[in-house]
């Protein structure tokens, strides 16, 4: 079964950095895109990155300019750099991969908080 984990997350201050890791236990090269998502309590999930199985980017309007996303195919590995981090970005963030047009896998969250 396909399985996906992140992790990276913590505390952080305003204007500092973080490196969040999402390791994929199939090739990532079996996935039509791979996507960052974060959720806040009582909201839902937002959509902030995306890879596609050719190596396009897109990001939300609200990320763009701060946060990189990146893989490293030899260690089925996706990453998520955060740069410039604000208080709006604190909440549970989950990497998922979609196979085809009717199969997702979420990992199960990480948690990070940015302190004002």
């Amino acid at each position: 079964q396909v399985q996906l984990v992140e992790s990276g997350g913590g505390l952080v201050q305003a204007g500092g950095s973080l490196r969040l890791s999402c390791a994929v236990s199939a090739p990532i090269f079996g996935f039509n895109v791979i996507e960052w998502y974060r959720q806040d309590p009582g909201k839902q999930r937002e959509l902030l990155a995306a890879i596609t199985l050719a190596g396009s980017t897109d990001y939300a309007d609200s990320v763009k300019g701060r946060f990189t996303i990146s893989r490293d195919t030899a260690k089925n590995m996706v990453y998520l750099q955060m740069n410039n981090l604000k208080p709006e970005d604190t909440g549970v963030y989950f990497c998922k991969g979609r196979v085809g047009s009717d199969h997702e896998y979420w990992g199960q969250g990480t948690q990070v908080t940015v302190s004002s």
